[in-house]
C-alpha cells in the first residue's frame, strides 16, 4: 500500500505599523507584496500581544515595519524584540504615492509592510535598552533644565531692568551666581505684594531660587552622565578635545546596538559628515553633507574646532587642505569625516569588548 505523503509549506508574511499615541494599526502582506488585512490594536502590551497572535494567523512572520520606533512605537518595538520578531524601522514615507493617494492611519501601516517587504526607506533601530537609553533620558532632561534655566535667566536680567532705582543699583555690579545668590536669600514681605517694589522682590527672589535649583539639578545630571560615559566608552573621553556632552551625543548616535551600522563610512553618513558628489562638467569637488543627526555632526564640529586650536598635527593638516585650494571649512568637513572614523573604531571596539565579557560570563 503506497503513503502518499504530503507536506505544507508555510505562508511568508512580513507585517507594517503605523503607531500612535493610544491606538496602534497594522497591516500584513503576504510573500507576494499582496495586502492581506488591516486591523488597530491598542497601544497596550495586551494590544502588542493581540496584534502579534493576529499577525501569525496568516502565515510565517518574517519581520515587521513599525514606524517611530523611538517614541510611540517604543513600547512595540521592546514587546516584538522579546518575542524573537526581526523589526525594521520604517523612515520617511513615499512622498509621491502619498501626493497620488492622500493619507490615512491604514495606507500608512499599508505602506509600512510594502518599506518592509521591499527593504526600501527602512534602517535596524536601535534597542533602546541598555545603558546607552539610560543616557539618552539624562541627557533629555539636561537639555531641558538648561533651557528653562537660560529662561530664568533673561527673565532676572529683564526684570533688573525695569526694576526701581533702590532694586537695580545694587544688583548691576554683581557676577551671576553672587547675583543669584543674593536673590535667593531676600526675604521680602509676601503681604505686601500690591506695592511695585515688593512685588519686584518677590518676583525676583522666585526667580533667582529657580535658577539655582536648575544649576543644580544640571550639574547633579553631568555627574550622572560623565559616569555612564567612562563606563561605556572611557578611551572616547581620553582623547583630544573629545568632553563628556559630545562623548554622549556620539554613543547616542551610535546607540546600544552599534553593529546595525555596517561600517565607519555607515557612521560618518549617520553624523552628516560623509563626502556628497557635487561635480559638474570639468569641475570635480564635493560638498557638505548636510543630512543625518545634526546633533552628532554638531558634536563632531566641536571636537574638530577644539584640535585645530590645540593640536599641532590638526593645525597643519588645515592649512595643508586650505594651500591646495580648499576653503576652510572644506577643510574643516574632510577633518570631521576623520574624527567619525576615529569615533567608530573606539565605539566598535568598546562594544567588542563587552560582549565578548558577557559572552565569558
Amino acid at each position: 500500500m503506497d503513503v502518499q505523503l504530503t507536506s505544507t509549506v508555510a505562508t511568508v508574511i512580513v507585517g507594517g505599523v503605523d503607531t500612535h499615541k493610544d491606538l496602534h494599526v497594522a497591516a500584513v502582506v503576504n510573500q507576494h507584496d499582496k495586502l492581506l488585512d488591516s486591523q488597530t490594536f491598542p497601544s497596550t502590551r495586551h494590544g502588542y500581544k493581540q496584534m502579534l497572535v493576529w499577525m501569525r494567523s496568516f502565515g510565517e512572520l518574517s519581520r515587521i515595519g513599525i514606524e517611530c520606533t523611538g517614541t510611540y512605537g517604543a513600547g512595540l518595538l521592546r514587546y516584538m524584540q522579546q518575542a524573537g520578531v526581526t523589526v525594521l524601522e520604517v523612515t520617511a514615507p513615499d512622498k509621491s504615492d502619498r501626493r497620488k493617494r492622500g493619507k490615512d492611519d491604514i495606507r500608512d501601516a499599508q505602506n509600512a509592510a510594502h518599506a518592509a517587504f521591499a527593504g526600501v526607506r527602512t534602517v535596524t533601530p536601535k534597542t533602546r535598552d541598555g545603558l546607552i537609553e539610560s543616557l539618552r533620558v539624562l541627557k533629555v532632561c539636561r537639555k531641558t533644565a538648561i533651557a528653562a534655566r537660560r529662561v530664568a535667566l533673561q527673565l532676572i536680567q529683564n526684570t533688573i531692568v525695569c526694576a526701581p532705582d533702590e532694586l537695580r543699583e545694587p544688583l548691576r555690579a554683581m557676577t551671576r551666581m553672587q547675583l543669584m545668590r543674593t536673590l535667593a536669600a531676600w526675604r521680602p514681605d509676601l503681604s505686601d505684594y500690591r506695592s511695585p517694589t515688593s512685588a519686584y522682590r518677590i518676583a525676583l527672589k522666585s526667580l533667582g531660587r529657580r535658577y539655582l535649583e536648575l544649576h543644580d539639578e544640571v550639574a547633579d545630571l553631568d555627574v550622572m552622565i560623565a559616569a555612564l560615559v567612562d563606563e561605556l566608552a572611557p578611551e572616547l573621553v581620553s582623547r583630544n578635545a573629545i568632553g563628556y556632552e559630545s562623548a554622549a551625543q556620539l554613543l547616542l548616535t551610535a546607540g546600544d546596538n552599534s553593529n546595525r551600522l555596517k561600517s565607519e563610512a555607515s557612521f560618518a553618513a549617520l553624523c552628516g559628515v560623509n563626502p556628497v558628489p557635487a561635480s559638474s562638467g570639468k569641475t570635480t569637488r564635493h560638498r557638505l553633507n548636510r543630512g543625518g543627526d545634526r546633533a552628532a555632526n554638531s558634536a563632531l564640529h566641536i571636537i574638530a574646532i577644539g584640535r585645530l586650536r590645540t593640536d599641532a598635527r590638526t593645525k597643519a593638516y588645515v592649512e595643508k587642505r586650505v594651500s591646495e585650494g580648499h576653503s576652510k571649512l572644506e577643510a574643516i568637513r574632510c577633518l570631521k569625516r576623520y574624527i567619525a572614523r576615529e569615533v567608530y573604531y573606539l565605539i566598535s571596539k568598546r562594544d567588542r569588548q563587552i560582549r565578548q565579557t558577557q559572552i565569558t560570563a
